[in-house]
């Protein structure tokens, strides 16, 4: 029939009840006919409590021997649902990352897909088996252990699709879909039929939890169709797919927020060639990545360079922005961490005009202060005061009227 991919997330296969019913559902696409790969997350929490007894040995544990130990989740769920699915009588056999040939660079605990080896995987296949795969894992060129970080597993699923040429690829997740707002903050929030690989793309660099970005990147770049969908119901869930010319007619499609940010701002910088690079040459140095950025010209050769880093990465982003600061004559370096971005994304929004002033004055009117701007062809973003976050969503999502179908 069909050469299907699912990838199953940690709170999906969280107990042995839950891996059971997974396990139905996988037989029943065994039972149409279709084969299948199935990829799946550590049960959720077992991550943290590895983390967790890690740092209770030391504080910076061993980069190598840190993907080592986080692995054995992953190991432990294919296994338990390879067990469950043979003892219901079908065939399954569980494969680690090593095993699949997932070859990945060798940066420990953030690791990149470099390269997927199919033929071990289509060999089972041929021989009618449901091929059990643990994600978030894969090899280095040395042989060692890597993973892929937060949300791993779905990249591990995209790129085993896209190796295989698959038909689909399911994320089965504890949501039902991808939602035009996240719904615990806009009640109104509404589920998106079809959504497409930019719009997507966007939505997980600003906030969306949905689908981890890499895997978008993935999907896009080899062309996979991705079906987000719930684990716990029948239901259709929103396709990833190409943009669509009906697409277009949807001005804006989603709004997003992510509470994960600060700024950080050097003033009165001498305003010369090398002094913004320098500045952000020390985050890059320091493996932090930097958002939105702003530079303001002031009078007497001077400027203003404003830039968002994430909270985690926020006391660390300060003290070395300082050390900067210092040696470039920067007048004061200060930082603020009750931010939030808020976002409103959308592909029509490239040939329609007005969408940007509209949302300025939405924003206005519920006397929310725009800090700052940053756009693109098919999105606009605004850092707020953290405290507003939930009522720019809502109020966004309404003048946009993304609550009608």
């Amino acid at each position: 029939m069909a050469l299907i991919v699912q990838k199953y997330g940690g709170t999906s296969v969280g107990n042995i009840d839950r891996i059971r019913n997974v396990a139905k559902r996988i037989t029943r696409y065994y039972d149409q006919g279709n084969s299948l790969v199935v990829v799946l997350s550590a049960m959720s929490g077992v991550t943290d409590r590895l983390i967790d007894m890690a740092s209770q040995i030391t504080k910076e544990p061993n980069k190598r021997e840190m993907d080592v130990l986080l692995a054995t989740g992953e190991q432990t769920t294919v296994s338990l649902m390879a067990i469950t699915l043979t003892s219901m009588g079908y065939p399954a056999e569980s494969m680690l990352g090593y095993q699949v040939c997932v070859r990945t660079s060798g940066a420990y605990g953030r690791a990149r897909i470099l390269d997927i080896g199919k033929d071990r995987l289509q060999q089972l296949l041929d021989q009618k088996k449901i091929v059990i795969v643990a994600g978030f894992q894969g090899e280095d060129q040395g042989g060692n252990i890597t993973t892929l970080g937060r949300g791993g597993s779905d990249t591990s699923a995209v790129a085993i699709a896209a190796g295989l040429n698959a038909d689909v690829c399911e994320i089965f997740t504890d949501v039902d879909g991808v939602y035009t707002a996240d719904p615990n903050v806009c009640k109104k929030a509404r589920k998106i039929d079809r959504i497409s690989y930019d719009e997507m793309l966007n939505m997980s660099s600003l906030g969306a939890k949905v689908l981890q970005i890499r895997s978008v990147e993935f999907a896009k770049k080899y062309q996979v169709p991705v079906h987000v969908r719930s684990s716990f119901n029948e239901e259709q869930g929103t396709m990833v797919v190409n943009e669509e010319k009906d697409m277009e007619r949807v001005v804006v499609s989603s709004v997003t927020h992510n509470k994960n940010e600060a700024r950080i701002t050097l003033s009165r910088v001498p305003d010369v060639p090398g002094v913004a690079a320098k500045v952000l040459r020390a985050m890059a140095n320091a493996g932090i990545i930097v958002d939105m950025i702003i530079q303001n010209t002031r009078k007497g050769n001077m400027t203003d360079i404003t830039f968002t880093v994430s909270k985690t990465d926020y006391e660390k982003a300060l003290e070395i922005e300082s050390k900067v600061g210092e040696e470039i004559g920067a007048e004061l370096v200060a930082g603020d961490s009750n931010i939030s971005k808020v976002s409103v994304i959308g592909v029509g929004m490239r040939s329609h005009s007005g969408v940007a002033s509209t949302m300025f004055d939405a924003l206005a009117k519920e006397n929310i202060n725009i800090m700052m701007i940053s756009t693109s062809e098919i999105r606009i973003s605004c850092v707020i005061e953290e405290k507003y976050t939930e009522l720019a969503v809502r109020t966004l999502h309404n003048v946009f009227d993304l609550d009608k179908e």
